[in-house]
């Protein structure tokens, strides 16, 4: 008998992506928090990050969270290769290159199909969700009122391509890895891929000034072993590998409808705009954004406001950082207003 799920899925059936390929009965796991409003105008999305599930969102929503469930319907799409909705963990035969493209396409099939939703108050989306976001403004703009980008980026710049190739060598150095697949779980795989990511991730100011300790670590290596070293192990590894790949490969422009004009696809959103980079972010730069800023031409109003935060990438994901938190929430309450 199999395991009851404590949330949805929604059964896309055969889709045909971007690449060509049909992917066979591909399904999209989802949450839900709050209730919608009859007029259906409270409507939040949410799309998770890298390696991210639902349950890893929900410290931000709460009723005193930067997402209000008591005010707002929020859902929260799982990406494709996160190990609920479609990934290579849960699907047979071999999984085919997915994109951004193609996981928006199924997430609007989800909320106008299934739940009757043509409006969107927010898109919000932190790394990989972020990337989502701006996907969602530029693909259906007529649906999307405001967009928060929050340590996110249009497309995947050259400079965090090279430091995702960085992390994707560390994790298929591992003898489990073979012909590009691994067979068995990576162990010392998945520690590098860990200590690569902590260099990256966080910023020269987190360490220099020891801010680890804030959390209660006793050294470095403390910090390293035991917020690193199994951070990524809850994981399939093969499922990390697609979603590098969709997040090397994101860019809104990359579609039929704008045939890989950036200006054009930029030029597309009308939303309000509110781009968050982390201030110390080493991969997703604060330079990337202010050069999309320029672009956005067509926007009810774009606005950059980076954190102001030593926690370099993480400055957008502060579970355990009542700073970091209070910025996203003043930020996003003001853009919820307008």
């Amino acid at each position: 008998m199999a395991a009851q799920r404590d949330y949805g899925s929604f059964e896309a059936g055969d889709v045909t992506l971007q690449s060509g390929a049909v992917f066979p009965a591909l399904k999209l796991a989802y949450q839900t928090y709050g209730t919608l409003s009859p007029a259906k105008d409270n409507v939040i999305l949410y799309p998770t990050s890298f390696s991210a599930q639902h349950y890893d969102t929900e410290w931000l929503i709460r009723p005193d969270g930067v997402l209000d469930p008591t005010r707002y319907f929020i859902i929260v799409p799982n990406l494709f290769g996160n190990g609920l909705s479609s990934s290579p963990s849960n699907s047979s035969g071999s999984f085919p290159k997915v994109t951004y493209h193609d996981a928006i396409a199924v997430q609007h099939r989800l909320l106008t199909e299934r739940l009757g939703i043509s409006k969107l108050a927010l898109v919000y989306g932190w790394s990989m969700g972020g990337m989502q976001a701006y996907h969602w403004a530029a693909c259906y703009p007529d649906m999307v009122e405001r967009a928060a980008v929050v340590c996110g980026s249009a497309r995947c710049a050259p400079y965090n391509h090279v430091f995702l190739e960085g992390v994707k060598a560390a994790l298929t150095a591992d003898p489990a890895f073979r012909d590009g697949r691994s067979v068995e779980k990576p162990v010392a795989g998945i520690r590098a891929m860990g200590r690569v990511y902590a260099g990256w991730a966080m910023s020269h100011g987190f360490y220099r000034d020891e801010v680890w300790r804030e959390a209660g670590f006793t050294s470095l290596e403390d910090y390293l072993v035991r917020a690193w070293d199994a951070a990524f192990a809850r994981r399939d590894a093969n499922d990390l590998l697609a979603q590098i790949g969709i997040w090397q490969n994101g860019d809104i422009s990359r579609c039929a409808a704008f045939g890989g004009d950036f200006d054009r696809a930029l030029a597309a959103i009308k939303a309000h705009m509110l781009l968050m980079p982390g201030a110390t972010d080493r991969y997703f730069d604060v330079r990337d954004n202010e050069d999309e800023l320029g672009r956005l031409v067509n926007a009810k109003s774009a606005a950059l406001h980076p954190i102001p935060s030593v926690h370099g990438h993480r400055a957008g994901n502060p579970v355990n950082n009542p700073h970091d938190q209070a910025f996203l929430k003043a930020e996003i309450a003001e853009l919820l207003g307008k």
